[in-house]
């Protein structure tokens, strides 16, 4: 399962190995086994510009500035 060549138009070109995987042979107490993932994506973008989206609005209306 490639997640880099499915959601690609998240990744920047200019780092290429930019997902990496790991499996630990010696995992927690009662669990068999633990993994980590890191990806460096661009995705979050979209959840930036909804809130700034949301913050302009809320300002615009002047909306719980009374409370500062």
């Amino acid at each position: 399962y490639n997640i880099q060549n499915k959601n690609s138009s998240f990744f920047v070109e200019w780092i290429p190995n930019n997902v990496k995987t790991a499996v630990c042979d010696i995992p927690p107490r009662g669990i068999k086994m633990a993994s980590t993932f890191i990806g460096n994506s661009t995705a979050i973008q979209e959840l930036f510009k909804r809130v700034s989206e949301q913050f302009t609005a809320m300002f615009r209306r002047k909306a719980f500035l009374h409370w500062y």
